[in-house]
């Protein structure tokens, strides 16, 4: 029973933590994303249709990347480029990807694909509770795992990395010492959207291989939430996703035991604890305890810089 419930937990954060990785990316450069919703939906479809038409696994993710990078470039044009509104520019996102999405994946609709398959690691899929949750999956759960360590090492071992999170402190700063604010924010913004876009084709590749109309279902407003509780770290992201998906996990299974609570408040449960999630966050912001970047949400023009 734990076992199974580790390993559902384990499935059910890996898109969350895709997008919560991309997402703490964006925000280490100052930019805030509310678009994550909208592209985890194209990654979701750019993801399976790339499989569809191409019978391979790894174009679908490629084009789920590639989708996502360039719907992220047009968040980035916007707020880094023509220094406009980042909560709009955000919101219009989201909304552009559920409308395209809806309009484009109508024909696929009802196809299925092969999805991934689990890959057991030897030895180490043997132990007992954790084995299997951990080492006994897809080839996504464990770059997931991987890209945890390598935008830390990235964002702490790095001369980029630490540029980067400069930027998003102090961009006039980072200006001074003939960093291009530009160019590190368009990098970040491109690149961080790629990632969510990962997170959303393995909704489409992994947990449900087909296509599914808003088949997100609100996880990209968890993970916008998640950068906030998990302080911008991506170890902390890692944990944090594995607790919305471990609340997910518990509501399907109480369903399929056949509980006598409402299905509907079930289905409420993630939602109820993002905003808890952001009651304790906003009570840590107050206290001082958060690692917010300083310049997070704030345009920057050189021309200001006094």
């Amino acid at each position: 029973m734990l076992e199974i419930l580790l390993d559902a937990t384990v499935r059910a954060g890996t898109p969350i933590l895709f997008a919560t990785l991309g997402a703490i990316l964006n925000e280490r450069s100052g930019i805030i994303n509310l678009g994550i919703e909208g592209l985890m939906l194209i990654g979701a479809l750019a993801g399976f249709s790339g499989t569809y038409l191409s019978g391979s696994l790894l174009v679908g993710i490629l084009f789920a990347f590639a989708a996502t990078f360039v719907a992220g470039s047009i968040h980035a044009l916007i707020t880094v480029q023509l220094r406009g509104n980042q909560i709009v520019s955000g919101l219009a996102l989201t909304m552009f990807g559920v409308g395209i999405t809806a309009l484009f994946g109508k024909g696929m609709v009802g196809l299925t694909i092969d999805g991934f398959t689990r890959i057991a690691i030897p030895g180490l899929s043997s132990i007992p509770v954790i084995g299997k949750a951990l080492f006994n999956q897809d080839i996504l759960i464990y770059f997931s795992f991987l890209l945890v360590f390598l935008i830390w090492f990235f964002l702490y071992r790095t001369r980029s990395g630490m540029g980067l999170r400069t930027i998003g402190e102090n961009p006039a700063a980072a200006d001074t010492c003939g960093l291009s604010v530009s160019k590190y924010r368009f990098f970040a913004v491109t690149v961080g959207s790629g990632f969510v876009g990962i997170g959303g084709a393995y909704l489409s590749l992994a947990i449900t291989p087909m296509w599914i109309e808003n088949m997100s279902a609100g996880r990209g407003w968890i993970a916008v939430a998640l950068v906030i509780f998990a302080g911008w770290s991506s170890p902390r992201a890692l944990l944090g996703a594995y607790l919305f998906g471990g609340i997910t996990a518990m509501q399907l299974r109480f369903q399929a035991m056949g509980t006598t609570i409402s299905a509907h408040i079930l289905q409420m449960l993630p939602y109820f604890f993002t905003i808890l999630v952001l009651v304790i966050s906003t009570l840590r912001l107050q206290k001082g305890a958060s690692q917010q970047p300083e310049a997070l949400g704030l345009p920057y023009d050189r021309e200001d810089r006094k």
